[in-house]
């Protein structure tokens, strides 16, 4: 039987390779196992054992606590707080391929486009600067 847990730890797993730009295939390569068990991981059909948390981790340079980060701010009750991120987002191919593409630029591209997005959301403070061509 799937845990909470178990799908909270898959999805970490799942976020971390991809933002690495891993595939399945590769990251099983790394550990020793075959590709299908980290889809079953990822999806939490498959609890993780301790040995093989600790050889992911290595894999994916981050601590073990890593995959259980955010399981104590969970609300029991299922509501959300508006001011977090949905952890659906970040397990998106079309958010990992925008923070590829924001770090592949230089540091002056990368504050305007921040600034860009700053502006744009009316909760914040615009701090956009024009610049002279």
């Amino acid at each position: 039987m799937t845990s909470d847990i178990d799908l909270h730890v898959g999805k970490r797993l799942r976020r971390r390779r991809r933002l690495l730009g891993l595939t399945q295939q590769a990251l099983a390569e790394q550990v020793g196992i075959r590709f299908q068990q980290i889809q079953k991981y990822e999806c939490g059909a498959n609890r993780v054992s301790a040995a093989r948390l600790f050889e992911l981790s290595e894999a994916l340079s981050v601590p073990v606590q890593y995959f259980y980060e955010g399981l104590s701010e969970r609300d029991p009750f299922g509501s959300e707080d508006p001011t977090n991120i949905a952890s659906d987002v970040l397990s998106k191919k079309e958010t990992m391929d925008l923070v590829r593409a924001y770090y592949a630029m230089g540091e002056g591209p990368r504050k305007h486009l921040l600034d860009l997005a700053k502006s744009l959301d009316p909760g914040t403070k615009p701090t956009l600067r024009l610049v002279a061509p």
